[in-house]
């Protein structure tokens, strides 16, 4: 019976923690933030061909 209660909390922080994230937009927030730090890397590269 408490391994049942304790799976159960388990899957009501995981819903939690993942309604969070969706409600908020942290996921697309988190992916702005690695778009623009991969777009500096990238535009600082040294060309091979000219487009």
């Amino acid at each position: 019976m408490k391994v049942l209660i304790i799976l159960l909390i388990v899957i009501a922080v995981l819903f939690l923690l993942t309604f969070t994230i969706y409600w908020f937009n942290m996921d697309m927030k988190l992916v702005k933030k690695i778009y623009f730090a991969l777009q500096k890397h990238y535009d600082s590269m040294k060309r091979d061909r000219k487009l």
